[in-house]
């Protein structure tokens, strides 16, 4: 039986991979996603470049929001 810290695990790693695919990198290069990632670990939050990426995220949540995935909260780009 899955213990209740590998169920939420399990949960994240779907949802995060729920937002490759809407981004439309389904297909792409696993080296280059994981790149893309460690580069935008290194905006700093409330940064102009991390505003202008949120936004970016939060207009694509409400012009098609997902069934299986919380919507975030717009002040701060998070899931409730």
């Amino acid at each position: 039986m899955m213990t209740e810290a590998r169920r939420r695990d399990a949960r994240q790693t779907f949802l995060l991979g729920g937002l490759v695919v809407r981004a439309g990198l389904g297909e792409a290069d696993r080296a280059f996603l994981l790149g893309a990632l460690i580069e935008a670990r290194r905006i700093a939050p409330g940064s102009d470049e991390h505003e202008r990426l949120k936004a970016i995220g939060q207009d694509a949540f409400r012009q098609r929001p997902a069934d299986d995935m919380p919507e975030p909260d717009p002040e701060h780009g998070e899931e409730p």
